[in-house]
């Protein structure tokens, strides 16, 4: 008896590791389709997010592209959502819409082939707070700024509230600005119930349809949406940190916010700034070697599952691998989307897996309640114009549901 139970101990113990050892996996599945729809052949601009319910929320900008400067041409929010983890979707809903007469961004006007009647809805972001409401953020034009929150996991949204007032803070600590912008991407509440949202802010007095030169900083509301405030500029725009924009916030373990920051250095590398309370007493910014930074939107979130807790980011990763540095001549290239992970709070990245390797741009990630990973990023199509747009955009959005498993394995 007691050598047949040693033989099954034995067994067990073989086994068990194998039983409990996850399967690595990932699969891919596109959500928005240059083509599918007629009213738009452009979709950018991807963020995702899961609600404290499970649900996912994805969304992108839809683009009507007719002048060839896509920033500010007609563009749409739309919003799919999905209650199994990520595997089936809703058909896309178009989510933000201020009634009344609307006003180009007189910075717009400044740029070629701008069409005047074309309303552009920009910069959407979204929060999963931890009560179940979803908050939304969203701009007008570049110019004003609005918030609307859901309390049924994204399916209705209250009537959009002008926000626009909370950038006037920018100006009293002056910066003068033209044009604003909300993230993009989904953004973050903290531990002690803020919510803080990465924005940038151009004077438009240059290049890009005025979206130069910018600076990096963030508002913040404390009322659960009631209403919102400006902090402190996080990252000035100078000869070291040239025009700082797009920026991804995570919640450190000791609870200091991190700013991850695109930006057209000639570090070619990502910025990084922290504030104790995700407002004010910005850190001095400081690149970090191990994101290559190619001018493109990146993603970063949490994974705290299964006794880890990590911090994953996306972007493109354009490294020559064989000396360390950016392709040379090919510093913009926006392909082989990766995520990887950070074990220390993002002061190291020792893993980083290729999601995508041929073109791909901006990126989003998020972790659903079952621990998968999500990543939803833009990449290249069959649709031939958009893949020729200096590999700024793609033909399609697709989401990569995989697990740390995959991500960790070899």
């Amino acid at each position: 008896m007691k050598y047949t139970l040693t033989i099954l101990s034995t067994l067990l113990l073989i086994t068990m590791p194998a039983l409990r050892a996850a399967q690595p996996f990932i699969e891919k599945e596109d959500l928005f389709t240059v083509g599918e729809d007629p009213a738009y052949n452009i979709y950018h601009i991807p963020g995702i997010v899961v609600t404290a319910k499970g649900t996912v929320l994805a969304w992108c900008e839809a683009r009507k592209r007719s002048s060839g400067v896509t920033d500010w041409d007609d563009i749409r929010i739309l919003l799919r959502r999905s209650t199994d983890d990520g595997k089936t979707w809703s058909p896309p809903k178009s989510i933000a819409d201020v009634p009344g007469p609307k006003t180009k961004n007189p910075t717009a006007l400044t740029s070629k082939n701008v069409d005047p009647n074309d309303v552009t809805y920009n910069n959407p972001v979204l929060i999963a707070d931890k009560d179940g409401t979803i908050h939304m953020l969203f701009c007008l034009e570049y110019m004003r700024a609005f918030y609307q929150r859901s309390d049924d996991d994204g399916v209705s949204w209250s009537q959009p509230t002008d926000i626009t007032s909370a950038f006037e803070g920018f100006k009293k600590k002056d910066y003068d600005w033209k044009v604003l912008a909300t993230g993009p991407n989904h953004s973050i509440q903290l531990k002690t119930g803020r919510l803080v949202v990465p924005v940038w802010l151009s004077l438009g007095t240059g290049s890009n349809g005025g979206h130069h030169p910018s600076v990096s900083a963030t508002i913040y509301s404390d009322d659960s949406g009631k209403s919102w405030h400006a902090g402190d500029i996080a990252v000035p725009s100078n000869t070291e940190w040239i025009d700082p924009n797009e920026t991804v916030a995570v919640e450190l373990s000791d609870g200091h916010v991190m700013l991850n920051v695109r930006n057209e250095s000639k570090a070619h590398r990502r910025i990084v700034t922290t504030s104790a309370d995700g407002a004010t007493g910005w850190s001095t910014p400081k690149f970090d070697n191990a994101l290559l930074e190619p001018v493109c939107m990146g993603g970063i979130v949490r994974y705290a599952f299964s006794g880890q807790n990590l911090i994953l980011f996306s972007n493109p990763d354009n490294l020559d691998k064989a000396n360390g540095k950016p392709e040379p001549g090919k510093n913009r290239d926006r392909k082989n989307v990766s995520v990887k992970i950070s074990r220390d709070e993002g002061h190291t990245w020792p893993v980083s897996k290729s999601i995508e390797p041929g073109p791909s741009m901006y990126s989003d990630l998020a972790v659903t309640h079952a621990g998968t990973i999500l990543c939803f990023y833009g990449r290249s199509g069959e649709n031939q114009e958009m893949t020729s747009l200096a590999g700024m955009t793609g033909g399609r959005l697709t989401l990569a549901r995989f697990n740390l498993d995959w991500l960790t394995a070899p």
